[in-house]
């Protein structure tokens, strides 16, 4: 199974989303957000920052529906084909995510979703779901 491997800057970001928060890094001395996390601002060159918690609100900026599944890890979570998608947060849209849109909640199994419901600009919210022992962000469609 694939799972994210945290490193030094990232960590505090599976460590929110175990909780079930989504955080983003800022930079603590300009408060600009940066993702992925890094040790150093991009904007100001401050090594200060603070995780922020944003609402995961977003909206499906780019995906893809791979057929079949492009990885042989993928092949055992379930039914295809099964999306890809790229999620600009609502309250930073120059920060943006990547994960799964799943159908029917945070239980929704990886394409639970058919391909055909998914929209470039589509509001999502996101869920969290266990993947190989990590807790993940993943999406969900909001409702009109």
């Amino acid at each position: 199974m694939l799972a994210p491997v945290p490193d030094d800057d990232g960590a505090p970001f599976w460590e929110y989303a175990a909780r079930g928060e989504l955080r983003v890094q800022a930079c603590a001395a300009c408060d600009e957000y940066r993702f992925p996390p890094r040790p150093c601002c991009p904007h100001c060159g401050s090594f200060d920052s603070a995780w922020r918690r944003v609402s995961g609100r977003g909206r499906i900026w780019s995906y893809v529906v791979p057929r079949p599944p492009l990885l042989p890890a993928y092949a055992d979570l379930g039914p295809y084909p099964y999306n890809v998608v790229l999620v600009e947060l609502a309250e930073v849209p120059r920060v943006r995510l990547v994960g799964n849109v799943i159908g029917g909640g945070a239980g929704g199994a990886l394409g639970s979703l058919p391909p055909e419901r998914l929209r470039i600009g589509a509001r999502v919210q996101v869920v969290f779901a266990e993947q190989s022992g990590t807790v993940v962000p993943r999406w969900v469609l909001e409702r009109p």
